[in-house]
């Protein structure tokens, strides 16, 4: 039993002396220290001798052996085993300590890291400003009833393009029509009151002549005819009233435009007032489409770029806007901008300012959202870096750049818009830099690196 063990030990050393030789190499394994090989071969030819020995001696010595001898073969066998398993142990952390010093030297001389650089590119923009918008409509009217009574008629259906003079509702003229003939009854009455009042005045003029009937009949006769003439303005004026009242029972468009859901149904009872000076039943809603408004908001900074861009011009605002809707990538429509108001919201920092856009194929509806961009000024050049190139530095923008020697120095800059697919820098940059655009992680600030020439592209069709 002991003598498996001895010889497990030495073979497990013997072993592990095979493969690393097998590992690093004939030149690294001549490097291990001869005394431990030589010792590892002296205690293997040890055991071997040992063991021819042992079989030499079973041949001659007698089966009967004094207890003495039996113990110090067993002291024997002992102490061989542990002294391989020294030597084991030895080797072991020789071949660790190698080992180790190898991969230190492997990671001493590693290169450094590649990234991709590229000089800003520089290209002719305009200095521009982008907003997002409304639209609202130039017309808008609420349609409300001047007289009251019941509603017999609705002429469009809901969501209708109506036009200038179009009937929309009507409300039960009876009533109305009842007012006006009385008021025409009575402007007869009132003119034959008057034709009367004129004969019996040619009359008295007559008589008065002949002295025949005092002055204050005269007189009576006059006043009674002036009365007449007033009965007969005041049966003109209940005529008119009337056909006012007559005519306003048919609502019709006041202008072109597109008409909402009707609020009332035929039959309701709905109240009217001339001057709403009682409460009133509103109808439906009637907007116009063509053209339309884009109102938007600008801030303090953005007005100040703007005015002083307008310092050399004079008469109203005609700045050309630039719009895409929310279902749009680029900018499609054009309008004018006409209006900007002339005080500065307090609460928000922010004025307000309008663009007239036309609209003649009705796809701008009121109340949907656009981006509005608005040009300052010609165009000059300007430098461009990839957004992903610029890093945030709490409230600042840092570029990664190489200097000498191919070191890492970091550059603040000043950002504008994305254009181009890429962001406009404002300052901070020249056009010789050597800008970091790819392996970013890779570059640490301070550190040396392998630059790779790159290049960057202007996407015209995200400008």
């Amino acid at each position: 039993m002991y003598e498996n063990r001895e010889t497990t030990s030495h073979g497990v050393l013997w072993d592990t002396l095979r493969c690393n030789q097998n590992r690093i190499g004939s030149s690294e394994y001549s490097s291990y220290p001869a005394t431990l090989i030589s010792e590892a071969s002296r205690t293997s030819e040890g055991i071997t001798a040992a063991k021819n020995m042992k079989v030499q001696q079973t041949n001659w010595v007698p089966r009967q052996q004094s207890d003495s001898g039996k113990r110090r073969n067993k002291w024997n066998k002992w102490i061989g085993s542990g002294l391989a398993l020294i030597l084991l142990a030895v080797a072991a952390q020789e071949l660790a300590t190698r080992l180790s010093a190898t991969h230190a030297v492997t990671h001493s001389i590693a290169a450094p890291p590649v990234v991709t650089v590229s000089a800003p590119l520089a290209h002719n923009l305009d200095t521009r400003r982008q907003f997002l918008g409304q639209f609202s409509a130039v017309q808008s009217v609420e349609l409300r009833a001047q007289v009251g009574g019941t509603l017999t008629q609705i002429g469009f259906k809901d969501g209708d393009i109506v036009h200038k003079g179009d009937l929309l509702f009507e409300i039960d003229p009876t009533p109305y029509q009842i007012k006006l003939n009385e008021a025409i009854a009575q402007l007869e009455s009132a003119n034959a009151r008057l034709e009367l009042a004129t004969r019996e005045l040619n009359r008295a003029n007559e008589l008065r002549l002949k002295n025949v009937i005092p002055p204050q009949d005269l007189d009576q006769r006059v006043a009674e005819k002036q009365a007449a003439e007033a009965a007969v303005d005041n049966a003109k004026a209940a005529i008119a009233d009337a056909k006012f009242d007559l005519d306003h029972c048919r609502i019709t468009a006041p202008f072109t435009g597109q008409i909402g859901t009707h609020l009332v149904s035929v039959g309701n009872l709905i109240a009217g007032s001339r001057g709403a000076s009682s409460p009133t039943t509103l109808l439906a809603t009637l907007v116009s489409l063509d053209p339309i408004y884009l109102d938007f908001d600008m801030s303090e900074a953005d007005y100040m770029t703007f005015i002083r861009s307008h310092e050399n011009r004079k008469g109203p605002f005609d700045d050309k806007v630039y719009v895409s809707l929310s279902d749009e990538k680029s900018f499609t429509h054009q309008g004018t901008l006409n209006f900007v108001d002339n005080r500065l919201d307090r609460s928000s920092g922010t004025i307000h300012a309008r663009a007239t856009v036309p609209n003649s194929d009705l796809l701008l509806t009121p109340g949907s959202f656009a981006r509005i961009r608005l040009v300052l000024s010609n165009p000059s050049p300007t430098l461009l870096v990839p957004d992903a190139a610029i890093l945030p530095d709490q409230s600042e923008h840092v570029v990664l750049t190489v200097g000498a020697n191919n070191v890492v120095t970091p550059k603040i800059v000043q950002t504008g818009d994305l254009r181009g697919g890429l962001r406009v820098i404002r300052a901070g940059l020249e056009p010789s830099d050597k800008v970091i655009i790819d392996s970013i992680p890779k570059a640490a600030v301070g550190s040396t690196i392998t630059p790779h020439l790159g290049s960057m592209q202007f996407a015209v069709d995200q400008d």
